[in-house]
């Protein structure tokens, strides 16, 4: 009773903020409702049984994809009028395109209800010898299938050499960092031996005026100049 309240409730907040992705004309409320249905899909993960993809859910698309989204969206200039210009131009593809989804998802769900004969969905698999949904995933990736998800890890640092190739451009008076001369600090500072209870003036180093004081000093030197000529 309680996982289906779960499930329940779980899915409804998921279904709203996936609407809300689409509906919201502010594209940062859309990135935080993005990251609300990540959550709850996470959720509806786990009461399926299905922990690592759960954690993955939650690690790779909320920590690291929704918040890249979340700054791109915030660091660009986005031109809005435009944006829902274009989406008024596409709405009606949009509609078709989505129709068809829902006519698909329709059918299966009339389909398997009808169908007899059909197998049960598995909501709760159970283990094999004791052994959890992730740890079985594990030894799968990293026994029958290791040398694809090597090849796979492969390709992705290959694509993303070639993405920092594509996009570094050398440009003319760009300011680099020399780690070298940082750390040797050379021409920077220039180091002092201070006696201890000695004041900075001893060494040539004065605190600049205030401009209060350079106010003072600057009505005083005219007075004084006032007085000079009417002597």
């Amino acid at each position: 009773m309680i996982t289906a309240l779960a499930f329940y409730v779980f899915a409804a907040v998921l279904i709203a903020s996936a609407a809300m992705v689409v509906t919201s004309r502010n594209p940062v409320h859309s990135v935080l409702f993005l990251i609300l249905a990540f959550f709850n899909a996470a959720a509806l993960f786990l009461i399926a049984g299905a922990e690592f993809l759960a954690m993955i859910l939650v690690i790779v698309y909320v920590g690291a994809v929704a918040v890249l989204f979340l700054f791109v969206v915030m660091m660009l200039d986005v031109d809005f009028t435009r944006m829902r210009e274009g989406f008024q131009r596409y709405a009606p593809a949009g509609a078709l395109v989505g129709g068809i989804l829902f006519i698909e998802l329709f059918s299966l769900l009339v389909w398997r209800y009808f169908d007899t004969g059909a197998e049960e969905p598995k909501a709760f698999p159970a283990p094999t010898n004791g052994v959890n949904n992730a740890e079985a995933l594990g030894r799968i990736l990293y026994t029958d299938y290791v040398y694809l998800f090597q090849a796979a890890g492969l390709v992705l640092l290959v694509a993303m050499i070639g993405a920092i190739v594509l996009t570094l451009r050398e440009r003319p008076g760009t300011r680099r960092q020399d780690i070298a001369a940082q750390i040797a600090r050379a021409g920077t500072v220039n180091l002092r031996s201070v006696p201890s209870g000695a004041g900075l003036a001893r060494i040539g180093i004065e605190r600049p005026p205030a401009p209060e004081e350079e106010r003072q000093a600057a009505a005083g030197a005219i007075a004084h100049e006032g007085h000079g000529g009417h002597h």
